[in-house]
């Protein structure tokens, strides 16, 4: 049970999703932290901090941050703030939304974010500040390294690898026990049918069909 206060890092569409999922749960926000003020009135009752140095003013034991950052391919701002955070020896609290589907078998490391509707079966491992995105399904096994992100409606089979800071399109499909490298990129619709090297990218060969 999450006891201390939160502190949400970043106030942008995801920090909205994710705020709301606390407040249902109950789990009180005691700040938002980031460079312009939110434009969600979700965000109104909230004391607001513009700078990172603002966070100091809470002890490390005495609260729990959140990461409000998105992530877009190629971004660090997501990564960045989580490990300097850490190094100055504060924990990030793992927010899972009640319909989110996750197995008493699953591992879930500090600060992971599951989405509504997601699935994480059996004997998966999801390492620190993965994200997993509304809808997405992480098949029995997987083990996904350090700031993973798995967009919405992406399907991890059973036995894929992510390496660190690897990132998964919306609505992807990666085969059973494939390898996915650190810092590789799987663009959104792309099916995955052989190991991606680190830093490889691979996009979806669907041609594009502009609006009339």
């Amino acid at each position: 049970m999450q006891n201390k206060p939160i502190v949400m890092l970043g106030a942008g569409g995801h920090a909205k999703v994710l705020l709301s999922l606390l407040q249902q749960q109950g789990i009180t926000v005691a700040a938002v932290c980031a460079p312009q003020r939110p434009a969600s009135a979700r965000f109104d009752s909230i004391p607001f901090l513009t700078s990172d140095d603002d966070v100091l003013r809470f002890k490390p034991q005495d609260v729990m941050l959140v990461n409000g950052i998105g992530a877009l391919p190629g971004q660090t701002v997501r990564r960045r703030l989580f490990e300097h955070f850490s190094a100055l020896g504060y924990s990030f609290f793992s927010v899972i939304a009640s319909s989110a589907v996750v197995d008493s078998g699953a591992q879930i490391g500090q600060g992971v974010q599951v989405l509504p509707g997601a699935i994480i079966n059996t004997d998966a491992i999801l390492h620190a500040n993965v994200l997993i995105n509304s809808g997405a399904i992480i098949e029995h096994d997987c083990v996904l390294h350090p700031h993973t992100v798995v967009s919405p409606g992406a399907v991890l089979c059973g036995g894929v690898t992510c390496g660190d800071n690897s990132y998964i399109g919306a609505g992807a499909t990666v085969i059973q026990s494939q390898i996915i490298g650190a810092n590789a990129l799987v663009g959104a619709g792309s099916t995955v049918v052989c190991n991606l090297l680190d830093n490889q990218k691979i996009y979806s060969a669907r041609p594009f069909i502009k609006a009339e």
